[in-house]
């Protein structure tokens, strides 16, 4: 089997592992840790990966860990025994974090949609006449 192929199965099975784990809602250090374990899992699973590819999934696993938008909560990220902000404080922080609005540039108006001709099933047209 060409490397290639070796190497996206994998990948696909290093994904599906960090799916079925949980580790996407680890701290970082947690998430690293729990990488570098997968990894050498990984390897001993593929012994046709070598160091660099190995590396490269390790790269491309982290990247997989961090979504675009962080839905873990504020308590998983501070730690344990973290206390919460007070409400104050989570409101002066958005308030300074948001944009004014006089700062934001105005909407782009989409152009309105044109209506298309209705396309006329033929049965139903034979039909009809």
């Amino acid at each position: 089997m060409p490397i290639e192929k070796i190497f996206a199965q994998a990948r696909d099975e290093l994904f599906s592992h960090i799916n079925r784990c949980g580790v996407l809602s680890a701290t970082d250090d947690d998430r690293t840790t729990w990488m570098t374990e997968t990894i050498d899992y990984i390897g001993e699973r593929y012994p046709d990966l070598v160091d660099p590819d190995l590396r490269e999934l390790h790269a491309v696993g982290i990247r997989f860990c961090q979504p675009a938008i962080n839905n873990v909560p504020a308590a998983v990220v501070a730690g344990p025994g973290a206390e919460p902000a007070s409400e104050a404080t989570a409101d002066e922080a958005t308030a300074t974090d948001v944009p004014e609005a006089a700062d934001t540039p105005e909407a782009v108006e989409k152009p309105e949609a044109v209506d298309a001709p209705e396309a006329v099933d033929a049965p139903q047209a034979a039909a009809a006449q």
